[in-house]
């Protein structure tokens, strides 16, 4: 249970932070922002921690020689769930963003696609 929560708060935050980044790097929305991402931190800590419980319950009872399986895969979603929430919350396409060239702030990554 313990990597779930701790994982699945640093996808909380880290996710939080790139979405607020983002928006405010193209300007999108306004002055509430900051409440919108407050309210969808816990959000995203608990769906981000539920795959570690489901992968712990499953793969993690049946003894030690899967605990390394459990945590590659476990990093692997945290790593997925967290860019497919900034690219899809933190850059969206249907806002006009005159600051960002096709709605991608200029401190995104060329070798992340958007």
């Amino acid at each position: 249970m313990a990597p779930g929560v701790l994982f699945g708060g640093l996808a909380a935050v880290v996710s939080v932070v790139a979405i607020g980044r983002a928006w405010a790097a193209c300007d999108v929305g306004g002055g509430g922002n900051g409440i919108t991402l407050l309210l969808l931190a816990p959000v995203i800590w608990v769906a981000a921690a539920v795959p570690w419980l489901v992968l712990h319950g499953t793969l993690g009872r049946r003894g030690r020689r899967h605990r390394g399986a459990v945590l590659a895969v476990g990093l692997v979603f945290t790593l997925w769930f967290t860019w497919f929430l900034v690219t899809w919350l933190g850059i969206p396409d249907a806002y006009p963003a005159p600051l960002c060239p096709g709605n991608v702030p200029p401190w995104w990554p060329d070798f992340l696609p958007t």
